[in-house]
């Protein structure tokens, strides 16, 4: 069913065109129906109509004005114009509009309904073009290789949540499940950085093409990695990655069936290619979520092949001594913690911290660590009151001293409960510093207002552009706070200055129109009834009899 919205002044064609056609049958549903332009405007806001049909002459917003703010505001609804056969010059305008149809008044409901379906017939073609996927599919097919190369460096370079990881693996056609995974980084030796005895190689000077070599290594890596059912490899900043894929748990012949691969593929690099590489290899994780982690520690066992040399395998459990488990405050507890200092609820604090903590005290870790990991959430924590812009004395108090109060910690709950603390109190400072400039804000927004509804061009943008905020967060903190609309406040603004003139002055009703921001007399006139339930004579006349 496609949403349909007609617009036309006279009441008896309105409801004419509403009772007297089946618009299920043809495939349309009537939304709602107005009197004018302005009364469209609001209902195109609320129900996005895929087409509307509209008289070309209407009082305050005559059709083609109306046809003019939907093709600005909503350029894929269909217009439909009523007219009359002595109206050639609002008919040129509507071509410039691009008015899909037209029909000629006085008119029959089925020449009604016979432009509708043409209008149908349109909108319906379009659909079908849209499905047709071909191309997309095509051009989309071609790009995934490519696509998936982003997404594995974003799964090795940063802390993805789990959900997007599976979702992006259907999407990419990926197949990463295992139960455990290693990332080994592969390097492309320079001639001086390979090991003693080593030869320089005359065949590294038969190209300066860097890339046209790693992509070489590339295509061999991958040969071998296919072969053993071993994982899968992509280039990133000039560096070949190997993600590994333990289709069972690291056991000690697994962990060497790894090396095994990993040596293969250095010795096929070296034989084919005539140049020699050095693979630095990080430690196991579980979840694909902690493969950055992974990635970060075999960039950093390549780093030692300044020490002994390249054109080898550089474990990183060989060459750094290791705790079980290392404390990490990664991008999604960064991300998880300054959501809550801003915009979270206490329970919601008190969950986050909780994770932040959870599992310490059970894993082998070192006190140098351990320390780190406070300072890390010390400094998210202090770095969200700078930018929140909090008053750090009045929240925290005048002899706050973070540093030295978190050394003074000596238990692992002490030093849980003083984070706590912390995070409880800026939340709490960061919530009522939003809300005074909240109300501040509307506060501000109002005696605007009040000092400039007279002007007909007066809105909420207009507003908005003096207050230097967006419509959308201003709309959102003017009902919260004023518990009414904008629009709903200036327009009893309005009203209210209207009655105010009616009742102590013999100004006539297009002067008071103008005095409180109405171009059009009788768009004020519409308004004042709608809004007082009597037109502005009969409220004066009522005045004037003491009957108010």
């Amino acid at each position: 069913m496609y949403k349909l919205i007609i617009v036309e002044d006279e009441e008896d064609v309105r409801l004419g065109m509403v009772e007297e056609i089946d618009w299920a049958s043809h495939g349309f549903e009537v939304k709602d129906t107005g009197e004018n332009g302005k009364d469209a405007i609001e209902l195109i806001e609320r129900w996005a109509p895929d087409v509307v049909v509209t008289d070309i002459r209407m009082p305050f917003m005559d059709g083609l004005q109306l046809a003019e703010w939907i093709r600005e505001h909503y350029p894929s609804t269909r217009i439909l114009i009523l007219t009359g056969f002595d109206e050639f010059e609002y008919a040129q305008k509507a071509i410039r509009l691009q008015i899909d149809e037209y029909v000629l008044k006085p008119f029959s409901a089925e020449e009604l309904i016979a432009a509708m379906l043409k209008v149908k017939a349109q909108m319906d073609e379009e659909a079908e073009r849209r499905k047709d996927m071909l191309t997309l599919q095509d051009y989309y097919r071609k790009s995934l290789p490519v696509l998936r190369e982003v997404f594995l460096a974003s799964l090795v370079t940063r802390k993805l949540p789990g959900r997007q990881i599976e979702e992006q693996c259907a999407h990419y056609q990926l197949d990463l499940k295992a139960s455990a995974y290693t990332v080994a980084a592969v390097r492309i030796d320079k001639p001086e950085e390979n090991g003693p005895g080593e030869h320089t190689r005359e065949s590294l000077r038969y190209s300066k093409d860097e890339e046209l070599r790693a992509f070489a290594a590339l295509n061999v890596v991958g040969e071998v990695l296919s072969r053993h059912d071993a994982g899968l490899a992509f280039l990133h900043n000039g560096l070949l990655v190997i993600v590994a894929l333990h289709r069972e748990p690291v056991t000690g012949s697994v962990w060497q069936r790894l090396l095994a691969v990993l040596e293969e593929i250095r010795l096929c690099v070296d034989k084919y290619l005539k140049i020699t590489v050095t693979i630095g290899i990080g430690t196991v994780c579980d979840e694909l979520t902690e493969l950055s982690h992974a990635f970060n520690d075999a960039v950093l066992a390549l780093d030692y092949r300044l020490l002994l040399g390249g054109n080898r395998l550089i474990c990183i459990s060989d060459v750094e001594t290791r705790f079980a488990e290392k404390l990490r405050f990664d991008e999604l507890k960064e991300q998880a913690l300054v959501r809550c200092l801003k915009v979270g609820t206490g329970a919601e604090i008190q969950e986050t911290v909780d994770g932040l903590f959870e599992g310490i005290g059970d894993n082998q870790v070192s006190v140098k660590d351990y320390q780190v990991y406070l300072m890390e959430i010390l400094t998210v924590i202090l770095k969200a009151a700078k930018d929140a812009q909090a008053d750090m004395e009045t929240i925290f108090g005048p002899e706050f001293a973070p540093l030295a109060e978190l050394n003074s910690c000596t238990e692992l709950s002490e030093a849980k409960g003083w984070i706590l603390g912390l995070c409880m109190r800026l939340a709490q400072g960061i919530a009522s510093g939003r809300q005074c400039a909240n109300r501040s804000l509307v506060e501000k927004a109002k005696a605007y207002t009040l000092e400039h509804y007279p002007d007909s061009g007066l809105s909420i943008a207009k507003v908005c552009s003096q207050l230097h905020i967006s419509a959308g967060y201003f709309s959102s903190v003017f009902k919260k706070e004023a518990k009414v609309t904008f629009g709903a406040y200036l327009l009893t603004i309005r009203m209210e200055a209207a009655k105010e003139l009616l009742r102590t002055t013999d100004l006539k009703a297009f002067e008071i129109a103008e005095r409180v921001g109405y171009a059009e007399p009788n768009y004020f006139s519409f308004s004042f009834r709608k809004a007082v339930g009597v037109s502005p004579k009969e409220y004066r006349s009522a005045a004037g009899r003491g009957d108010l």
